[in-house]
């Protein structure tokens, strides 16, 4: 598979380049690409490649992590339905009277409509879970439980919106398509543009006799138990998206998704960066000028570490192995261990006298006892 082209070389704009500049370039070359426009082979392919890295650049988080993931790790978390929903392209050519979303009926078919590309009809809402987790849960794979609110189909009509023992009947003005096609004219040429219909308002049915459950929806509220699998390693902020669990749609359509974005609780004794953990460990003079071999915290227990002799106050060690699982990857990654300098704040009459005698042995000078340095 060939590499895709980067964002902003497709829109021939520059990494910095703001939201206006972003929008001016893509307006350029939509007027210049668009199929009806220019009838070069090409041309289409053209216009589907500007469209999305529009639809990427003008969105601030899907921006943000391109430009810190590339394509091959943005392309792991964004479908080509990701990319494009939300996205406002009517904004865009706001000024020359038309619904954009018709332009892109025609390219990437029926399925897009709305006031925005990218917003589906006949789809369930996505829904957000914001998980807490440990960083003991994160470094290994995990299961939890979550309790989501979301619409799901009602049991008493089975999601058809009737009253039991009635049917909804067929709207005659859409004759059950629960859409009306009419015909514009724009800058672009002649179109067809396709609404949802005012009589059933895009349901394609009449109901007569609704629900009592759910008032005619066919849709009810509910509180749902989901299990979600964390991979090792999984990282703060990441989401995990789950296909189907999201709300359900009315008269039958698909279910949206349930994204879950994983937050790790601060740990007591580890600094996460990113496959690698830091950990501070204090230690007493005598051992940082002698050596020691001590005892310090992983997250699979206790592990011995050699201080070397000579060992300096914020000397980094490295324990290879120690870290966080690479997520998605093979391997661990690294412990470092900070050393701190343990400064007594009182000490004996005897150790003051052999800190003296080794303070003069150094050729250094300390403060004499009973007296007090003023600043």
């Amino acid at each position: 598979m060939a590499e895709k082209p980067d964002y902003y070389e497709v829109l021939g704009v520059p990494r910095e380049a703001n939201k206006d500049q972003i929008k001016d370039s893509y307006r350029k070359l939509a007027m210049q690409y668009h199929p009806d426009r220019n009838k070069s082979p090409e041309a289409e392919e053209k216009f589907k490649e500007i469209s999305e890295a529009y639809a990427v650049l003008s969105d601030d988080q899907k921006r943000q992590q391109y430009d810190q993931l590339g394509h091959s790790g943005f392309d792991q978390r964004y479908t080509e339905e990701d990319i494009f929903r939300g996205a406002d392209f009517n904004t865009v050519f706001s000024d020359l009277g038309f619904d954009f979303g018709d332009i892109f009926r025609q390219i990437f078919g029926g399925n897009f409509g709305g006031g925005g590309f990218g917003q589906r009809t006949n789809r369930g809402q996505d829904l957000l879970y914001e998980l807490n987790i440990t960083l003991e849960e994160a470094a290994k794979e995990t299961e939890k439980e979550v309790e989501i609110p979301r619409t799901e189909r009602c049991d008493v009509c089975g999601g058809s919106g009737a009253a039991p023992g009635t049917q909804a009947k067929i709207c005659s003005r859409c004759n059950g398509q629960g859409k009306v096609q009419n015909m514009r004219r724009s800058a672009f040429g002649m179109f067809v543009q396709v609404t949802p219909c005012p009589e059933c308002r895009g349901k394609g049915k009449l109901i007569e006799a609704p629900c009592r459950n759910c008032h005619g929806s066919g849709l009810v509220k509910k509180r749902r138990k989901i299990t979600v699998k964390l991979p090792a390693g999984i990282d703060e902020g990441y989401q995990l998206r789950l296909r189907g669990e999201g709300e359900m749609a009315p008269n039958g359509g698909a279910p949206g998704d349930l994204y879950v974005m994983v937050h790790i609780v601060p740990h007591e004794l580890f600094l996460r960066d990113g496959d690698d953990l830091y950990y501070v460990l204090p230690i007493g003079y005598p051992q940082a000028v002698l050596g020691a071999e001590l005892q310090v915290p992983t997250l699979e227990g206790p592990t011995t570490l050699k201080i070397r002799s000579g060992t300096q106050a914020n000397e980094v060690l490295r324990i290879k192995g120690k870290g966080m699982p690479r997520f998605r990857g093979y391997g661990k990654g690294d412990l470092l261990v900070r050393v701190g300098i343990i400064v007594p704040e009182k000490i004996t009459s005897q150790q003051r006298a052999l800190l003296e005698q080794l303070a003069k042995e150094f050729d250094e000078n300390v403060q004499p006892k009973g007296r007090k340095f003023r600043l």
